[in-house]
């Protein structure tokens, strides 16, 4: 698989009840022991909160200056850019003015060298994102046993735990993608991760590629931008209604430039998955909204990214950290899951998916999987699907795709 980039979605039969109860206290118990490590390993990650406090002037390329209404804006448009919107049909001079609300299908742009995702400042006020909805993407019982030979038995559900306050000393690098599509203002989660050209400077993240692309059909979403350690103190829905921007987004925005995603997902992602599941996954290159500083120094941490794909039987525990949005959640906080992974077969075709017992609901996609090697944290997959129940959450093994597409983002884009 060549990786896609860019300028700028049970049970294989009943154990008997003894044996089942079995089977879930001894690894219940070995998931409790690892998962202390997993939290605490995840935790040593994170430095003191200082904001984005780089007032310099300058402002990334891709920048449009808008009023708060979106209307009269000063455009600063690269050329190539520019060229890319003109060669669709877009007017440049109406993007900032709410053009990018087209979504004719003939202008709504899908392939890879086709992403263009100029900065809106403002645009991503904290009621805008309070209202953005999940990007969820659910499987029925039936495609999820699709493959009962490979499949491992459904996992139980474990309740997602509220991640410690402030976030910022417990899961630095997870946050929150924000975008908008042709259904309104929408939300994920995503983690900072290394660049291992440009160390201690990384403007990476990683999510899922359902959080920039629509799939098979469709095209890539718009007004992408990443919040690390949103909501950083854990305040409630009113609390957030009179909060400033450095309680909502104590690090700034973070838009995307570039991003990047599979081929299988833009060929065959759809709304349950499709084809494109086992390799949803995307990573973006970011620029901040205000001043120069990459988003590693900003935030004062980043996780490395595991390519190595271990087979579940070989992992004690995976965790997924995210900010799900569906009720019963409402997207403001973060939460955690941490389990034994089993394997998911969609599609004997396809290659199998890591799964937990997870309660976290949409909005959570995209979020990283953690796992804890010789005491330290890494990226080993991300949310991508689960059932309508939301009792499990399952996501793609990164292999050596994965990795291609990684090492392509940092060599071509990550210093710029």
């Amino acid at each position: 698989m060549r990786s896609t980039r860019t300028p700028a979605a049970p049970s294989r039969g009943r154990r008997t009840h003894l044996t089942h109860r079995t089977h879930r206290t001894h690894r219940t118990h070995r998931t409790t022991l690892a998962a202390t490590g997993l939290v605490a390993a995840l935790a040593l990650t994170a430095t003191a909160c200082n904001g984005s406090d780089d007032t310099s002037s300058d402002k990334p390329d891709a920048t449009i200056t808008a009023s708060a209404s979106g209307g009269d804006g000063k455009l600063k448009i690269p050329s190539d850019i520019a060229s890319k919107l003109k060669d669709h049909g877009i007017d440049v001079d109406e993007w900032a003015k709410g053009g990018w609300k087209d979504w004719d299908k003939d202008k709504w742009l899908s392939q890879a060298k086709d992403f263009v995702n100029p900065v809106i400042e403002g645009l991503w006020k904290p009621e805008r994102m309070q209202s953005a909805k999940e990007a969820n993407k659910t499987v029925s019982t039936k495609d999820a046993a699709a493959d009962q030979g490979v499949s491992d038995p459904e996992p139980a559900p474990v309740r997602a735990q509220a991640e410690k306050t402030p976030y910022h000393e417990h899961a630095a690098p997870v946050g929150k993608v924000f975008f908008d599509s042709p259904e309104g203002s929408m939300v994920c989660s995503g983690t900072v991760i290394k660049d291992v050209n440009h160390p201690g400077k990384s403007n990476l993240v990683w999510t899922a590629g359902h959080c920039v692309h629509a799939g098979q059909g469709g095209g890539w979403y718009r007004n992408i931008a990443f919040v690390p350690a949103y909501n950083d103190q854990g305040l409630s829905e009113s609390q957030l209604s009179s909060a400033d921007s450095s309680q909502v987004a104590p690090y700034g925005q973070f838009w995307a430039d570039w991003a990047s995603t599979s081929n299988q997902w833009i060929q065959g992602g759809s709304e349950t998955g499709g084809a494109g599941a086992a390799y949803d996954y995307a990573v973006l290159h970011v620029k901040p909204e205000r001043g120069t500083k990459s988003l590693e120094e900003t935030v004062g941490a980043a996780l490395d990214v595991d390519f190595s794909a271990p087979a579940p039987r070989e992992v004690s525990s995976m965790g997924a950290w995210g900010y799900p949005a569906a009720p019963p959640f409402n997207g403001l906080k973060m939460f955690r899951c941490i389990d034994q992974p089993g394997r998911l077969s969609l599609s004997p075709s396809l290659p199998t998916m890591y799964r937990i017992g997870c309660t976290m609901t949409g909005g959570s996609s995209g979020g990283g999987w953690f796992r804890v090697v010789n005491g330290k944290t890494e990226l080993v997959s991300n949310t991508s699907i689960g059932p309508s129940n939301n009792t499990w959450l399952a996501g793609p093994q990164l292999g050596k795709g994965a990795q291609e597409l990684y090492e392509n983002m940092s060599e071509t884009y990550g210093g710029q």
